[in-house]
């Protein structure tokens, strides 16, 4: 049982000979379906459209009930009264009707409460004619949650893009890592091949014996070298996991031998004018929302100045027996006039939203010219990066043919040991700088792809 375990776990841990290699293309649907980040801003933006249905409540039918009865005294009257209104969409009034009954005697001073035997049923309207007319508190409230739906969807966005962004640095820095590796452990197994060689020729004499030793000490160095590359790509890979993941969200840690073969070359920056790559930067546009959100509260503030005047109108008509007063349909219309003579409450809400404008249009401005700067020198830095890692890739080449040669030449005995681990060691150096200067060329076509919110490329 134990030795069976112990197989399986041996088949667990033992990288599989044919596993398929991880591309950018797999972090990046991976990340943009399972990353926490962008689930959490999902769910933020849900959250905003709840709050935006709370809003649109303040518009729902209402059912208002009443009833009273005198259980002593001299009058017996008992009064009851049935109600539903709604508030109009399109005006700050409402409309509404009902339907009330009473029996017993009353009071002369309540006679309004008086129905006749099958009770009275009214309907009526109220508008606004001045205040609340073009937008009111209800509607102004409805207009901010749904523009918040828009500023949650534009915040999942900016959280998207740069969880993508941090997505294609890990996996970039993982290949990164991994061609490391494969540069030093190519350079440890030169030094151990070249140890079996070195102490044959010492045992026919015709190598000194030191030259054993000088060699067992380079092969520690690059050991050491070796072993350091593998921690950084086992760190790399763990970082990567917060992106990668299974189904069910869980983070996959990738094995080394899924790492391809070179950098690969990534996401492209499209070639748009300034003007329609700052038009999908998720920031600017929440800006623009935030503008116009201040814009409402322009309109409510400046409502708030307006005199209030409301048109009533009400139509009524009594059922059944009972006295003939009552038994003429009636028609009630009524007007509502009211004015805040100081209004230092309306004016100071004005001047508070349109210094708030003025600093949201300042805002604008400065994030319009930061992004384009942005742009500007991430461009600059991409060719850059692109020209340096050209020259890296020629330099790499020619210091390959270097110890190449200076290796035929060791073999014939027309070197020595020590040019040959230099150029060796020269070539390393050269392949790492390469691998450098293509992860650094690679980042910046994704800083650019980022900054220019390309959300086809980044798979969101």
């Amino acid at each position: 049982m134990i030795r069976r375990l112990v197989m399986a776990l041996a088949v667990l841990v033992t990288p599989m000979a044919h596993a398929a290699e991880l591309t950018l293309d797999d972090v990046l649907r991976s990340s943009a379906t399972h990353a926490p980040q962008i689930l959490e801003a999902m769910a933020r933006q849900r959250q905003a459209g709840a709050r935006a249905l709370s809003a649109q409540g303040q518009f729902d039918l209402v059912f208002d009930a009443d009833a009273q009865s005198r259980a002593t005294g001299f009058y017996s009257g008992t009064f009851a009264d049935v109600k539903a209104s709604r508030p109009l969409e399109n005006n700050g009034g409402n409309i509404y009707t009902g339907y009330r009954l009473s029996s017993g005697s009353f009071p002369s001073y309540e006679g309004k409460s008086v129905t006749n035997q099958l009770g009275e049923v009214r309907v009526g309207a109220v508008f606004s004619l001045l205040r609340d007319r073009l937008i009111d508190e209800r509607r102004g409230r409805r207009e901010l949650a749904e523009s918040e739906i828009d500023l949650a969807a534009l915040d999942r966005d900016m959280v998207a893009i740069g969880v993508q962004r941090r997505a294609i640095e890990a996996y970039q820095q993982w290949v990164a890592a991994g061609q490391r590796v494969a540069t030093l452990r190519e350079l440890f197994d030169l030094a151990q091949q070249r140890q079996a060689s070195i102490d044959r020729q010492i045992e026919l004499g015709a190598r000194p014996a030191i030259l054993s030793v000088e060699n067992r000490q380079n092969i520690v160095r690059r050991q050491a070298l070796l072993v350091r590359a593998e921690q950084d790509l086992t760190l790399f890979g763990n970082a990567l996991s917060l992106f990668l993941r299974d189904d069910l969200g869980q983070p996959i840690v990738p094995d080394a031998a899924r790492l391809p073969a070179r950098m690969p070359e990534g996401v492209n920056p499209r070639l748009v004018d300034r003007q329609e790559a700052m038009s999908g930067r998720p920031d600017i546009q929440a800006l623009l929302a935030r503008i116009d959100q201040n814009s409402i509260r322009v309109r409510m503030a400046e409502n708030e100045q307006r005199p209030r005047l409301d048109l009533r109108a009400e139509a009524s008509q009594d059922i059944g027996p009972g006295s003939p007063v009552r038994t003429q349909p009636e028609a009630l219309f009524g007007l509502r006039f009211s004015l805040p003579l100081e209004q230092r409450a309306a004016r100071g809400r004005i001047a508070e939203v349109a210094a708030e404008q003025d600093a949201l249009s300042i805002r604008l401005r400065f994030l319009e010219e930061q992004v384009g700067v942005e742009i500007t020198n991430l461009r600059t830095q991409m060719d850059g990066a692109q020209r340096l890692a050209a020259l890296a890739t020629d330099e790499a080449a020619l210091a390959r043919r270097m110890a190449e040669a200076e290796r035929r030449r060791y073999a014939l005995g027309a070197s020595d040991f020590l040019v040959v681990n230099l150029r060796e060691e020269a070539l390393a150096d050269a392949t790492i700088r390469e691998i450098d200067a293509i992860y650094r060329s690679a980042a910046a076509r994704a800083e650019l792809v980022a900054a220019m919110a390309d959300r086809d490329q980044l798979r969101l």
